[in-house]
């Protein structure tokens, strides 16, 4: 009897982070669902380049910091393939202007907190009852560097505090869906930006990026790799986990800083 594949929802995935990590996944056998907000042309080229591969793939526009949205991405989902085997939160808003808290507009204040938080949440909650009904599951959700340790992070409070709430709740959800087969893990990559994040390890090799202590900069390849083994069949013992993926980057106090 074939075995029937697995169904992976990457949110963000037309582009970056999230598009290595869909391809990544499709490669090793998923069928995968692509979701965008504004990103329409480059989510059909993508899902033409995953029907490629020989998986299905299904392109859903929804943004993560609306409930409704997500609902009907799920019933999209369910209708399509009638299951949903991982969750990678991958998307996230983050505003990369420094600036102090007293200076975010309430607007701006709830919008980092429900794409970087609370979106993630409701999502993990929609997704549960199809993971626990077929008793296996595996959840990703992105953090930043070292963002276990809960350091204050001048200039990014509200993106930070979403985030390091979000450390907690990995936790707390790998703990209490252990018993249904569902993993939960979060990714911290370093500052991968810009076309690195959706280029291999070996396009890189011999760049210098002098705010590495590894030395070169981070790839998309680097983090979709990561994620590939921990939504493998023999990853279930690996869960509750917050990992670094950095080449030693330090977000809060880069090397620069003390050199």
């Amino acid at each position: 009897m074939t075995q029937q594949r697995k169904v992976a929802l990457i949110t963000g995935s037309a582009k970056g982070l999230g598009k290595m990590t869909a391809l990544t996944l499709a490669e090793a056998g998923c069928d995968i669902v692509i979701n965008y907000v504004s990103s329409e042309q480059e989510a059909v080229q993508l899902r033409s380049r995953i029907e490629g591969l020989g998986a299905e793939c299904l392109a859903v526009q929804a943004d993560v910091t609306k409930p409704e949205q997500l609902e009907h991405m799920v019933s999209c989902i369910q209708r399509r393939f009638g299951r949903l085997d991982i969750l990678v939160n991958n998307a996230g808003p983050f505003i990369r202007e420094r600036r102090r808290f007293a200076d975010y507009t309430p607007e701006e204040i709830e919008y980092l907190l429900r794409g970087n938080l609370i979106g993630v949440m409701q999502l993990d909650h929609m997704a549960l009852p199809l993971m626990r009904e077929n008793k296996w599951g595996r959840i990703i959700h992105f953090g930043f560097g070292r963002a276990a340790e809960a350091r204050g992070w001048p200039h990014r409070a509200v993106y930070a505090a979403a985030k390091v709430g979000l450390v907690s709740f990995t936790k707390t959800l790998a703990e209490e869906e252990a018993e249904y087969g569902i993993t939960v893990n979060m990714m911290c990559p370093g500052d991968i930006r810009g076309d690195n994040k959706e280029k291999l390890i070996s396009e890189v090799e011999g760049i210098t990026d002098d705010e590495s202590p590894r030395g070169r900069p981070g790839t998309g390849e680097d983090i979709a790799r990561v994620i590939a083994f921990l939504c493998g069949e023999q990853s279930d013992f690996i869960t509750g986990n917050i990992i670094d993926i950095s080449g030693g980057f330090d977000p809060i106090r880069p090397i620069k800083s003390w050199k």
